[in-house]
Protein backbone atom coordinates (compact mmCIF):
# COMPACT_ATOMS: atom_id res chain seq x y z
CA UNK A 1 0.00 0.00 0.00
CA UNK A 2 2.85 2.39 0.87
CA UNK A 3 0.55 4.92 2.55
CA UNK A 4 1.01 6.50 5.96
CA UNK A 5 -1.76 8.25 7.88
CA UNK A 6 -1.28 11.52 9.76
CA UNK A 7 -3.90 12.19 12.44
CA UNK A 8 -4.38 15.60 14.05
CA UNK A 9 -6.86 18.31 14.99
CA UNK A 10 -6.71 20.78 12.13
CA UNK A 11 -9.93 22.75 12.54
CA UNK A 12 -9.79 26.21 14.06
CA UNK A 13 -10.08 29.90 13.36
CA UNK A 14 -6.32 30.33 12.88
CA UNK A 15 -3.93 28.37 10.65
CA UNK A 16 -2.00 25.73 12.59
CA UNK A 17 1.56 26.51 11.54
CA UNK A 18 2.97 24.06 14.09
CA UNK A 19 1.14 21.30 12.21
CA UNK A 20 2.39 22.61 8.88
CA UNK A 21 6.04 22.58 9.98
CA UNK A 22 5.83 19.00 11.26
CA UNK A 23 3.86 17.93 8.19
CA UNK A 24 6.58 19.29 5.90
CA UNK A 25 9.11 17.03 7.61
CA UNK A 26 6.75 14.05 7.41
CA UNK A 27 5.91 14.55 3.74
CA UNK A 28 9.55 15.06 2.69
CA UNK A 29 10.76 11.96 4.52
CA UNK A 30 7.83 9.89 3.28
CA UNK A 31 8.39 10.94 -0.34
CA UNK A 32 12.09 10.08 -0.12
CA UNK A 33 11.07 6.56 0.92
CA UNK A 34 8.36 6.06 -1.69
CA UNK A 35 5.48 6.59 0.72
CA UNK A 36 2.26 8.55 0.35
CA UNK A 37 0.71 10.48 3.24
CA UNK A 38 -3.03 10.72 3.94
CA UNK A 39 -4.17 13.35 6.45
CA UNK A 40 -7.06 12.60 8.81
CA UNK A 41 -8.64 15.48 10.74
CA UNK A 42 -10.27 14.46 14.03
CA UNK A 43 -12.75 16.69 15.78
CA UNK A 44 -11.27 15.80 19.15
CA UNK A 45 -8.94 13.20 20.56
CA UNK A 46 -11.86 11.73 22.46
CA UNK A 47 -13.36 10.85 19.07
CA UNK A 48 -10.15 9.25 17.82
CA UNK A 49 -10.87 5.92 19.55
CA UNK A 50 -13.82 5.36 17.23
CA UNK A 51 -11.98 6.55 14.13
CA UNK A 52 -8.65 4.76 14.33
CA UNK A 53 -10.15 1.42 13.30
CA UNK A 54 -11.71 3.08 10.26
CA UNK A 55 -8.42 4.71 9.29
CA UNK A 56 -6.59 1.40 9.54
CA UNK A 57 -9.19 -0.65 7.64
CA UNK A 58 -7.07 -1.03 4.54
CA UNK A 59 -6.50 2.71 4.09
CA UNK A 60 -3.01 3.08 5.56
CA UNK A 61 -0.13 0.94 6.75
CA UNK A 62 0.40 2.92 9.95
CA UNK A 63 -0.42 6.15 11.75
CA UNK A 64 1.43 9.23 13.00
CA UNK A 65 -0.47 11.04 15.75
CA UNK A 66 0.35 14.75 15.91
CA UNK A 67 0.24 16.29 19.42
CA UNK A 68 -2.38 13.80 20.61
CA UNK A 69 -4.12 14.23 23.94
CA UNK A 70 -4.31 10.56 24.84
CA UNK A 71 -4.53 8.84 28.19
CA UNK A 72 -3.78 5.53 29.85
CA UNK A 73 -6.63 3.52 28.24
CA UNK A 74 -5.12 4.32 24.86
CA UNK A 75 -2.24 2.00 25.76
CA UNK A 76 -4.66 -0.90 25.43
CA UNK A 77 -6.11 -0.17 22.02
CA UNK A 78 -3.74 2.05 20.02
CA UNK A 79 -0.98 -0.48 19.20
CA UNK A 80 -3.55 -3.22 18.54
CA UNK A 81 -5.01 -1.60 15.45
CA UNK A 82 -1.93 -0.52 13.52
CA UNK A 83 1.69 0.50 13.87
CA UNK A 84 1.50 3.92 15.55
CA UNK A 85 4.00 6.65 16.48
CA UNK A 86 3.30 10.00 18.14
CA UNK A 87 4.76 13.49 17.92
CA UNK A 88 4.48 15.53 21.13
CA UNK A 89 1.95 13.31 22.92
CA UNK A 90 0.76 14.25 26.39
CA UNK A 91 1.09 10.67 27.60
CA UNK A 92 3.65 8.01 26.76
CA UNK A 93 1.82 4.93 25.53
CA UNK A 94 3.72 1.63 25.81
CA UNK A 95 4.46 0.32 22.34
CA UNK A 96 3.99 3.73 20.70
CA UNK A 97 7.34 5.44 19.98
CA UNK A 98 7.14 9.18 20.55
CA UNK A 99 9.19 12.19 19.54
CA UNK A 100 9.07 15.60 21.18
CA UNK A 101 11.08 18.69 21.94
CA UNK A 102 12.48 19.52 25.36
CA UNK A 103 9.64 21.74 26.56
CA UNK A 104 10.94 22.18 30.10
CA UNK A 105 14.53 22.72 29.04
CA UNK A 106 13.58 25.16 26.30
CA UNK A 107 11.50 27.25 28.69
CA UNK A 108 14.35 27.22 31.20
CA UNK A 109 16.76 28.56 28.58
CA UNK A 110 14.34 31.26 27.42
CA UNK A 111 13.63 32.60 30.90
CA UNK A 112 17.27 32.28 31.97
CA UNK A 113 18.16 34.52 29.02
CA UNK A 114 15.56 37.08 30.08
CA UNK A 115 16.98 37.04 33.61
CA UNK A 116 20.50 37.50 32.26
CA UNK A 117 19.28 40.55 30.32
CA UNK A 118 18.23 42.01 33.67
CA UNK A 119 14.48 41.36 33.60
CA UNK A 120 12.78 40.38 36.85
CA UNK A 121 9.06 41.04 36.27
CA UNK A 122 8.60 38.29 33.70
CA UNK A 123 5.06 37.13 32.92
CA UNK A 124 4.46 33.66 31.51
CA UNK A 125 1.53 33.48 29.07
CA UNK A 126 1.18 29.72 28.87
CA UNK A 127 -0.75 27.11 26.95
CA UNK A 128 -4.05 25.54 27.95
CA UNK A 129 -4.79 23.52 31.06
CA UNK A 130 -4.45 19.80 30.35
CA UNK A 131 -1.53 20.23 27.96
CA UNK A 132 1.53 18.42 29.29
CA UNK A 133 3.76 20.52 27.03
CA UNK A 134 2.30 23.69 28.53
CA UNK A 135 2.84 22.31 32.04
CA UNK A 136 6.48 21.51 31.24
CA UNK A 137 7.10 25.00 29.87
CA UNK A 138 5.68 26.51 33.06
CA UNK A 139 7.97 24.23 35.08
CA UNK A 140 10.98 25.37 33.05
CA UNK A 141 10.03 29.00 33.64
CA UNK A 142 9.86 28.44 37.39
CA UNK A 143 13.13 26.47 37.45
CA UNK A 144 14.97 29.36 35.80
CA UNK A 145 14.01 31.65 38.68
CA UNK A 146 14.79 29.00 41.27
CA UNK A 147 18.26 28.20 39.92
CA UNK A 148 19.05 31.91 39.59
CA UNK A 149 18.13 32.40 43.24
CA UNK A 150 15.49 34.99 42.30
CA UNK A 151 12.03 35.07 43.83
CA UNK A 152 9.17 34.41 41.43
CA UNK A 153 7.05 37.50 40.75
CA UNK A 154 3.50 37.32 42.17
CA UNK A 155 0.78 36.07 39.80
CA UNK A 156 3.53 35.12 37.38
CA UNK A 157 1.51 32.99 34.96
CA UNK A 158 -1.72 33.05 32.99
CA UNK A 159 -2.92 30.41 30.51
CA UNK A 160 -4.83 30.37 27.24
CA UNK A 161 -5.19 28.55 23.93
CA UNK A 162 -2.21 28.04 21.62
CA UNK A 163 -3.48 30.79 19.31
CA UNK A 164 -2.96 34.51 18.82
CA UNK A 165 -6.49 35.10 20.10
CA UNK A 166 -5.72 32.92 23.12
CA UNK A 167 -2.57 34.89 23.89
CA UNK A 168 -4.21 38.27 23.40
CA UNK A 169 -7.21 37.35 25.54
CA UNK A 170 -5.16 35.79 28.34
CA UNK A 171 -2.85 38.80 28.52
CA UNK A 172 -5.72 41.29 28.50
CA UNK A 173 -7.45 39.40 31.33
CA UNK A 174 -4.23 39.47 33.36
CA UNK A 175 -3.67 43.18 32.72
CA UNK A 176 -7.23 43.99 33.74
CA UNK A 177 -6.73 42.13 37.03
CA UNK A 178 -3.51 44.04 37.75
CA UNK A 179 -4.53 47.53 36.69
CA UNK A 180 -2.48 50.23 38.41
CA UNK A 181 0.42 47.90 39.14
CA UNK A 182 3.80 47.87 37.41
CA UNK A 183 3.89 46.50 33.88
CA UNK A 184 5.84 43.27 33.28
CA UNK A 185 9.28 43.95 31.84
CA UNK A 186 9.14 40.81 29.70
CA UNK A 187 6.81 38.02 28.58
CA UNK A 188 7.69 34.39 27.94
CA UNK A 189 4.96 32.98 25.70
CA UNK A 190 4.35 29.24 25.37
CA UNK A 191 4.03 29.45 21.57
CA UNK A 192 4.73 31.84 18.72
CA UNK A 193 1.01 32.32 18.14
CA UNK A 194 0.52 33.27 21.80
CA UNK A 195 3.49 35.66 21.57
CA UNK A 196 2.08 37.42 18.53
CA UNK A 197 -1.27 37.76 20.27
CA UNK A 198 0.53 39.38 23.20
CA UNK A 199 2.33 41.80 20.87
CA UNK A 200 -0.98 42.74 19.27
CA UNK A 201 -2.54 43.37 22.69
CA UNK A 202 0.40 45.48 23.91
CA UNK A 203 0.43 47.56 20.75
CA UNK A 204 -3.31 48.15 21.08
CA UNK A 205 -2.52 49.66 24.48
CA UNK A 206 0.12 51.96 23.00
CA UNK A 207 3.07 49.91 24.24
CA UNK A 208 6.18 49.02 22.24
CA UNK A 209 8.08 45.74 21.84
CA UNK A 210 10.88 45.49 22.94
CA UNK A 211 11.24 49.11 24.11
CA UNK A 212 8.58 48.71 26.82
CA UNK A 213 8.17 44.93 27.04
CA UNK A 214 10.45 42.17 25.70
CA UNK A 215 8.81 39.02 24.34
CA UNK A 216 10.12 35.55 23.52
CA UNK A 217 7.98 32.81 21.99
CA UNK A 218 8.30 29.07 21.47
CA UNK A 219 8.26 27.04 18.19
CA UNK A 220 9.99 29.12 15.46
CA UNK A 221 7.15 28.68 12.98
CA UNK A 222 6.60 30.89 9.95
CA UNK A 223 4.80 33.26 12.34
CA UNK A 224 8.05 33.95 14.18
CA UNK A 225 10.25 34.21 11.13
CA UNK A 226 7.93 36.64 9.35
CA UNK A 227 7.42 38.85 12.42
CA UNK A 228 11.09 38.79 13.49
CA UNK A 229 9.98 37.28 16.80
CA UNK A 230 12.64 36.06 19.20
CA UNK A 231 11.73 32.48 20.04
CA UNK A 232 12.82 29.04 21.19
CA UNK A 233 13.15 27.00 18.00
CA UNK A 234 11.76 23.49 18.02
CA UNK A 235 13.17 21.15 15.34
CA UNK A 236 9.65 20.58 14.01
CA UNK A 237 10.68 19.25 10.62
CA UNK A 238 13.11 16.81 12.22
CA UNK A 239 10.38 15.55 14.54
CA UNK A 240 8.31 14.71 11.48
CA UNK A 241 11.20 12.95 9.74
CA UNK A 242 12.03 10.87 12.81
CA UNK A 243 8.38 9.87 13.17
CA UNK A 244 8.29 8.54 9.60
CA UNK A 245 11.53 6.61 10.08
CA UNK A 246 10.25 4.97 13.27
CA UNK A 247 6.86 4.17 11.76
CA UNK A 248 8.42 2.41 8.78
CA UNK A 249 10.51 0.31 11.17
CA UNK A 250 7.35 -0.62 13.06
CA UNK A 251 5.54 -1.53 9.85
CA UNK A 252 8.42 -3.70 8.64
CA UNK A 253 8.67 -5.44 12.02
CA UNK A 254 4.96 -6.25 12.02
CA UNK A 255 5.05 -7.59 8.47
CA UNK A 256 7.79 -10.10 9.25
CA UNK A 257 6.61 -10.88 12.77
CA UNK A 258 9.73 -9.37 14.29
CA UNK A 259 10.39 -6.84 17.03
CA UNK A 260 10.72 -3.09 16.73
CA UNK A 261 14.34 -2.09 17.34
CA UNK A 262 14.05 1.70 17.29
CA UNK A 263 13.82 4.20 20.15
CA UNK A 264 10.73 4.37 22.36
CA UNK A 265 11.16 8.08 23.06
CA UNK A 266 13.44 10.79 21.71
CA UNK A 267 13.58 14.29 23.18
CA UNK A 268 15.20 16.91 20.94
CA UNK A 269 16.84 20.10 22.22
CA UNK A 270 15.57 23.58 21.43
CA UNK A 271 17.57 26.67 20.49
CA UNK A 272 17.11 30.36 21.26
CA UNK A 273 16.70 32.48 18.13
CA UNK A 274 17.23 36.12 19.12
CA UNK A 275 15.59 38.41 16.60
CA UNK A 276 13.98 41.80 17.26
CA UNK A 277 11.70 41.40 20.30
CA UNK A 278 14.30 41.11 23.08
CA UNK A 279 16.16 43.87 24.90
CA UNK A 280 17.30 44.68 28.40
CA UNK A 281 14.81 46.47 30.68
CA UNK A 282 14.57 50.15 29.75
CA UNK A 283 11.53 51.36 31.68
CA UNK A 284 10.73 50.49 35.29
CA UNK A 285 8.07 53.11 35.90
CA UNK A 286 5.34 51.95 33.52
CA UNK A 287 2.02 51.15 35.18
CA UNK A 288 -0.81 49.05 33.78
CA UNK A 289 -3.57 51.37 32.57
Amino acid sequence: MNTLGLVGILAGDEPNLYFLEVFNGISQEAASRGQNVTVFNVGSWQDAYHQVRMYCDGRVDGLILLAPIIDAPASEWLPEHAPVVAVHPNYQVPGVPNFRSDDEGGAFLAVSHLLQLGHRRILHVGGPEGSVGADLRLQGYERAFREAGIELPPDHAVRGAYTAAGGSGALEDWLQLHRGKRLPEAIFAASDAIALGCIERLQARGLRVPEDVSIVGFDNTLYARAARLSTMAQPLGKLGRLAVQALLKLIDARRIGGSYTGVEEEVLPTELIDRSTLAGPRRSDLLIA
